[in-house]
């Protein structure tokens, strides 16, 4: 697919309406352009938890213009199989990135904040 305006018209298509009822749902997953302006951006909401995300920010359900009740889910599995044509786990988008060493660095910070850490003295000086 592409734009969200093409998203918005196939969710007419199927359920009726007019293409500003869904365009804040089809612009809510494609909001991830202004990070990166390629396919990767879907990795932040094209998948199984970014559809129960959307949901869990618009409802479970959405009313058209033309009163008709259309469950948000539904709009999501739309927008995510028009653009890969199957819903991916995020674990799917996780296996696909290619771990660079810089992201494996974790600092010891507990060993700066927590006084109970190994090799941390505990003693309080008495005045």
């Amino acid at each position: 697919m592409g734009h969200c305006y093409h998203h918005a018209l196939s969710s007419v298509r199927k359920w009726g309406g007019r293409a500003e009822d869904y365009l804040p749902l089809h612009q809510w997953f494609d909001e991830s352009k202004e990070i990166t302006a390629d396919f990767r951006h879907r990795a932040l909401r094209h998948h199984a938890q970014g559809i129960f995300e959307l949901e869990r920010t618009f409802g479970a359900t959405t009313t058209l213009s033309t009163g008709r009740v259309v469950p948000v889910r539904l709009i999501g599995e739309q927008h995510v199989l028009e653009d890969l044509g199957f819903i991916p786990s995020f674990a799917d988008w996780v296996r696909g990135i290619r771990p660079a060493p810089w992201m494996g660095r974790a600092q010891p910070i507990h060993k700066l904040v927590d006084p109970f850490s190994a090799g941390v003295s505990t003693d309080v000086a008495t005045t």
